[in-house]
């Protein structure tokens, strides 16, 4: 009988386990991404009836995929330092860096050497703007994880740091030069789709698998979640938070890259209202502003969907600080909801979990026990 019982309450907290991991998937699935494809089904609807014909002319919709990478990426990479609990305000400044290390060794070897051996070497100045977004990133990690100072106010002088470097290193000018893989990359479309969006799409997918599928993706959620439990499980809030904020700082590098494909130009101030717009887009998506979950799908959505708004703005001739309160009213409506939602699930209590055979057999044996039957 004892070995019946062990059995019985393993299979019932198997099941009760399950049970509660489904409900928290449906709760997460709202949460994220099935909210924002709803709203993005909406918005594209609405600006398709108000001005059909510049707003589904094919090139306002390559308009919206071309315009998504830059700022996609730049979310991920906030995305993936606020599943941890943190934030990174310099995201935008590493994507600066990044370019500017490109553009300038670009344009050093063409004037030294010739263009000729500046496109020969395009891969390793590519590979020195990605080298640079990481080291950034680790300067980040560093910062946070062994100096032990809080994210933002750490992101927020490291921001400031590498403006004041890409300005010096600038003297305040915009410079010019590119390799011409990217600037390539940028023009080019794959069945009518632009390869840097194609881009994004693969590095959200990556993203994701990590996230979701691998044992460091594990740690990056528990660690956001309850870093006390994280630690108790023996997982290291040094080295995850390191790993975090440096692939946080290759996605601001990679971010850095979509700009020079768009335009072959770097600068110290491009992209400045990024920083907010990317934190609008990942709470949207569903990310959790304490940490804990996140989801790339709903991080992906929701920068289509404000591309597809700024875009229908642009066709009906709204002007940007109409785009401003517009996110704004998106982000207060969708926190709003987040709240009655949160405080409805915390009412109601969970589904009992169905009792399998084996479950029954044991109680009623219980009852014949207790009964002397």
């Amino acid at each position: 009988m004892s070995d019946l019982g062990s059995n019985g309450l393993r299979t019932a907290n198997s099941r009760l386990d399950g049970a509660v991991r489904s409900v928290i998937d449906r709760v997460h699935l709202q949460r994220g991404a099935g909210r924002m494809v709803i709203l993005l089904v909406v918005t594209f609807l609405l600006f398709a009836a108000l001005n059909p014909r510049v707003f589904l002319n094919p090139v306002n919709l390559q308009n919206i995929m071309v315009g998504a990478p830059e700022i996609g990426l730049i979310s991920l990479a906030m995305m993936i330092a606020m599943l941890t609990g943190g934030i990174d305000l310099s995201v935008v400044a590493i994507a600066n860096m990044a370019a500017i290390t490109v553009s300038s060794l670009y344009t050093l070897v063409a004037t030294t050497s010739g263009p000729e051996t500046a496109e020969a070497m395009s891969g390793l100045i590519i590979l020195a703007g990605i080298a640079m977004g990481a080291l950034l990133g680790a300067v980040n990690g560093v910062l946070v994880s062994v100096v032990g100072v809080t994210p933002i106010l750490t992101t927020l002088g490291t921001m400031q740091l590498f403006n004041g470097l890409a300005l010096v290193w600038t003297g305040g000018v915009t410079i010019s030069g590119a390799p011409t893989v990217l600037t390539t990359i940028g023009k080019t479309t794959l069945i009518g789709i632009p390869v840097l969006f194609l881009v994004l799409i693969v590095a959200a997918i990556v993203l994701a698998l990590v996230i979701d599928r691998t044992p460091i993706g594990r740690k990056v959620q528990l660690q956001g979640a309850n870093p006390v439990a994280a630690r108790y499980s023996g997982i290291s809030a040094r080295s995850t938070l390191m790993l975090t904020y440096t692939v946080s700082g290759l996605l601001g590098a990679l971010a850095g890259l979509v700009f020079l494909a768009r335009n072959p130009s770097a600068s110290a101030d491009y992209g400045s209202s990024y920083v907010l717009l990317a934190i609008v887009i990942a709470v949207l998506g569903g990310t959790n502003p304490n940490g804990g979950f996140a989801t790339v799908l709903g991080v992906v959505l929701a920068t289509l969907t404000l591309q597809v708004v700024s875009s229908g703005f642009t066709a009906m001739r709204l002007s940007a600080y109409e785009y401003a309160i517009a996110q704004g009213v998106l982000l207060i409506a969708v926190m709003v909801f987040d709240q009655i939602n949160f405080r409805r699930r915390r009412r109601s209590p969970l589904p009992a979990p169905p009792a399998s055979s084996e479950t029954v057999a044991i109680a009623t044996e219980r009852r014949r026990k207790d009964t002397g039957e």
